[in-house]
């Protein structure tokens, strides 16, 4: 009978820590894209001069893949993510972002994007 309960037990704890596994876990983030009429090295090179300014520190960048990452450096961190591609004559972004572990809505990415393209010097 001892053992009966020591399973039941058992049983209880792994159930409660998959559930905890569970809610720890980060769902993957999407990005938000937009295409601009510049150069992938115009639209990298300002993309990443507009995450400085914003004060994010810049972890990672790499013009030859069209890649960078980077943190805000301020609690709750923020992180970045950012992508660069050819796509016709212009470019194509992809950015996407992260409070902590969780990642933003796509959405609320679209300011950003405003910002790059007034940094580019598209902005009606």
């Amino acid at each position: 009978m001892r053992r009966g309960r020591w399973d039941i037990r058992w049983v209880g704890v792994m159930l409660l820590g998959a559930w905890l596994t569970g809610c720890a876990t980060t769902s993957p983030s999407v990005p938000r894209e937009l295409v601009y009429p510049t150069s992938v090295d115009t639209t990298f090179r300002s993309a990443v001069e507009l995450m400085m300014k914003q004060g994010y520190v810049i972890r990672h960048a790499d013009l030859s893949l069209g890649r960078a990452e980077a943190s805000l450096a301020r609690w709750p961190e923020y992180r970045l993510q950012l992508q660069v591609s050819e796509a016709g004559s212009g470019s194509q972004v992809s950015v996407m972002a992260w409070r902590g572990n969780q990642p933003l809505a796509p959405y609320l990415l679209d300011s950003w994007l405003v910002d790059l393209q007034a940094t580019l010097g598209l902005a009606p």
